[in-house]
């Protein structure tokens, strides 16, 4: 039988059979570890049935791969944060719009809360998203306020919801599915984070699409970029590459730079090419370092 697992808990996974309700309890076979490689959620696997229990074996080539959260075959990434409580982290925003980047995954950008928040407060954070050119979904998940937007990007996708802690991820899940699917915390008064309410990764039908409800984290580690490949992650970059003067302008202290020009004229948001340099100052650093 052909299925996909929709979830893993303490080494057991659960197989959801194509063309049915039915979800089967089953354990990896050996040679996985052997091979090294871990079925995660969101995998396509072949299941059998072996003394009355289920068993993998075998997992089909992905689309896509997620390390951290583990999840594969993902085709978009709502990316949640709030303005305030927890406050935004900006240079966070912008890390996880880039590793959606590099796994080839559409992003939307959700921002939950804006009752908290006065339209001024946040005009320069929607303008960098709008520049970078990507969508902007604005949220009040808790009154159900643009859930409705949110269900529209989910139909025929495999969405990942990713953000820090306390943005209320898990809010928007439970109001996606109309039902108590996952936890939900206060934020932490003390340190001003959210606890971590999700336990495990799921994978969820909802509105003829599937959802991955994923652990909150606050840190999203990018250190396996290259320089020369790092330009190819920042979406309003991509319509200047090759324009520069010299060949493999990496935009940084190279003159007649057609990417630096743009961010001149305000085509390219300063805060972007900040968070650029700052990110490409970074990987040459560790580079020297080794």
């Amino acid at each position: 039988m052909r299925g996909t697992i929709i979830k893993g808990i303490g080494g057991f996974y659960y197989i959801k059979i194509d063309g049915s309700d039915e979800v089967v309890e089953c354990k990896a076979r050996g040679k996985f570890r052997k091979s090294k490689l871990t079925p995660m959620i969101g995998d396509e696997v072949e299941i059998i049935i072996e003394k009355g229990k289920g068993v993998i074996d075998e997992i089909y080539d992905r689309k896509s791969e997620l390390i951290r959260p583990a999840v594969s075959n993902v085709t978009q990434a709502l990316v949640v944060f709030s303005f305030k409580n927890p406050e935004i982290n900006i240079d966070l925003l912008n890390k996880f719009l880039l590793i959606c980047e590099y796994n080839n995954l559409k992003a939307t950008v959700c921002f939950n809360k804006l009752d908290l928040i006065k339209e001024k407060e946040c005009e320069n954070t929607i303008s960098m998203i709008e520049k970078a050119g990507y969508d902007i979904i604005f949220l009040n998940a808790k009154k159900g306020i643009g859930m409705d937007k949110v269900k529209e990007k989910i139909k025929g996708n495999v969405t990942v919801l990713c953000g820090p802690s306390g943005v209320g991820k898990s809010t928007i899940l439970n109001e996606i599915t109309g039902k108590e699917t996952m936890a939900t915390g206060d934020i932490s008064k003390k340190l001003k984070r959210g606890k971590h309410t999700t336990r495990h990764s799921e994978l969820i039908y909802v509105d003829e699409g599937l959802v991955v409800d994923t652990p909150g984290f606050s840190s999203v580690n990018i250190d396996f970029m290259d320089k020369e490949d790092l330009q190819y992650d920042f979406p309003e970059f991509r319509e200047y590459i090759g324009g520069c003067k010299y060949n493999g302008c990496l935009h940084y202290k190279e003159p007649s730079c057609v990417v630096k020009e743009a961010v001149e004229k305000g085509d390219i948001h300063k805060d972007r090419y900040e968070f650029y340099i700052k990110t490409l100052e970074s990987i040459i650093n560790r580079r020297n370092k080794r």
